[in-house]
């Protein structure tokens, strides 16, 4: 298998964390976004949709977005679990693991893909282009906002994002609360439960080494 990464982007530091974790050995293909390198006609015709991480399996078959790579790998190497035990437990970390994604990864996104300079007409991840829409930033950088504010409310009865288990919604959550970084927004200090969970995945090997 090779994963074709480019390890600064959230979204491949997602399945990095995911593999950290697992203890997976996978080759890497890094593709330079700067350089434009994922809309490469070579790229392009193993990924039609042009994004990162990308896994691809031996037979050639070509795994895009972060769900369905983490669930192929989960499913492959099932020791040292990302998604629980029970059915009850999947469950939640898959709605926990969204939510992230969708109220603060997507957040964050909307923010830097509508402001930056480099990302002019490319405000959506994907082969086309799209103009940015500035009253979008202005959403966005509010929704993040109110993602720090929900996700300390949530890990103040909570030890990890889906429950008393360290899941894939905790990565998907940490990766976020960096990446919000990327347009100055960080997490406040009044999130005390915020903070600590943040403090207690810093000390996982997996996170301490992606963090130096």
């Amino acid at each position: 298998m090779k994963l074709y990464t480019y390890s600064i982007a959230p979204n491949p530091q997602r399945i990095e964390l995911a593999i950290a974790e697992k203890q997976i050995e996978i080759a890497r293909v890094q593709v330079d976004l700067k350089k434009g390198e994922q809309l490469s006609a070579a790229y392009k015709q193993k990924n039609p949709h042009c994004d990162v991480p990308m896994l691809e399996l031996p037979d050639g078959t070509c795994i895009s977005q972060v769900p369905a790579i983490a669930s192929y790998l989960e499913e492959t190497f099932p020791a040292r679990p990302l998604f629980g035990s029970t059915a009850k437990q999947k469950a939640q970390v898959i709605m926990w693991e969204h939510l992230c994604a969708i109220d603060g990864l997507q957040a964050v996104g909307e923010v830097l893909r509508n402001t930056a300079k480099a990302m002019e007409n490319r405000a959506m991840v994907g082969p086309h282009n799209y103009a940015q829409v500035p009253a979008l930033a202005e959403r966005g950088r509010a929704r993040t906002r109110n993602f720090f504010a929900d996700l300390d409310k949530r890990l103040q009865g909570s030890e990890y994002v889906a429950g008393d288990f360290f899941s894939m919604a905790d990565i998907t959550a940490w990766v976020t609360c960096n990446f919000a970084g990327w347009i100055k927004e960080f997490m406040p200090a009044e999130c005390s439960a915020l903070q600590a969970w943040h403090q207690r995945l810093a000390l996982r090997p997996a996170f301490n080494s992606e963090q130096g």
